[in-house]
């Protein structure tokens, strides 16, 4: 072959590769995502908001929000509820109104782990947050295994906790989510009635096509349960859900469950140009 020929397709794979390099390489603010089958680049400037509306009583103590400041001292992010009003105060139902961040999390065991201790631990987690054996314990109990969204060393590559970061945490989210109105929901438990705060999942992010380059903006948190590990993304996006197709086939097969939530999240997405490298020579 000549070296004319080869050369296109050797830049090509320079040029993919710096990519991918590129998008490895994060500020203190920024996470990884996927959208259209690439690799995307957020940057966070600002912190998360957490809608809690005036009639709500998202405590559960029977008193609403309007008349219950105790509510007002600490953010309650709800999987499982969906506001009527966004973050800039557009009114309406946010799944219309403001566009979608898919938040994908583990909850199936790579290894059927049955150990507790696996479970991230109590260090640093904000004072009423299940965590650490008991975690791992109430998590083995409703799912039959520690799912990979909850262990303090996943056995799956998750785009959060960004590198270096504490297990449980992620640049500029909340630091626990309130799983209680999303376990009534599947079924797994009544009608809430306390919350019940656990740190936040280990996860990885999508979002839609048309959405892989955008300025900052406010985007609505849409957690996605993935059940399947055949449909967990791989680090270099080469399989899995990285794409809004490869997220509705998921979710038409009955293995990703999709949930509205209060939990907002401001920041820009960037196309690193880190194309998936499945079926390329």
């Amino acid at each position: 072959m000549k070296l004319s020929a080869i050369r296109p397709a050797l830049l090509a794979a320079v040029a993919l590769i710096a990519a991918t390099v590129s998008a490895q390489t994060l500020k203190p603010n920024q996470t990884l995502g996927y959208g259209a089958g690439q690799i995307l680049r957020f940057t966070y400037t600002q912190n998360f908001d957490c809608i809690d509306q005036p009639g709500d009583d998202l405590n559960y103590n029977g008193i609403i929000a309007a008349n219950d400041p105790g509510e007002m001292q600490t953010p309650i992010c709800q999987a499982g509820i969906n506001p009527s009003i966004n973050p800039p105060g557009q009114v309406g139902n946010p799944e219309v109104t403001t566009e979608p961040l898919f938040v994908l999390v583990p909850l199936f065991s790579v290894n059927n782990d049955q150990n507790p201790n696996d479970a991230i631990s109590c260090n640093n987690v904000v004072s009423g947050t299940l965590c650490g054996p008991a975690l791992g314990a109430e998590m083995i109990s409703l799912f039959g295994a520690l799912p990979e969204a909850f262990k303090a060393t996943p056995l799956v590559y998750t785009q959060c906790p960004e590198p270096g970061s504490a297990p449980g945490t992620c640049t500029m989210h909340a630091s626990r989510l309130d799983l209680g109105p999303v376990l009534a929901d599947l079924g797994y438990t009544g009608p809430p009635t306390a919350n019940v705060f656990v740190p936040t999942p280990n996860h990885s992010h999508v979002l839609i096509n048309t959405d892989i380059n955008l300025k900052p903006i406010w985007w609505q948190v849409i957690p996605v349960l993935v059940t399947s590990p055949s449909d967990w993304p791989s680090k270099d996006g080469s399989s899995g859900i990285t794409s809004q197709e490869a997220l509705q086939a998921a979710k038409a097969a009955g293995d990703a469950i999709l949930a509205p939530s209060n939990f907002f999240l401001f920041f820009s997405s960037y196309s690193t140009g880190g194309h998936s490298m499945a079926g390329m020579n």
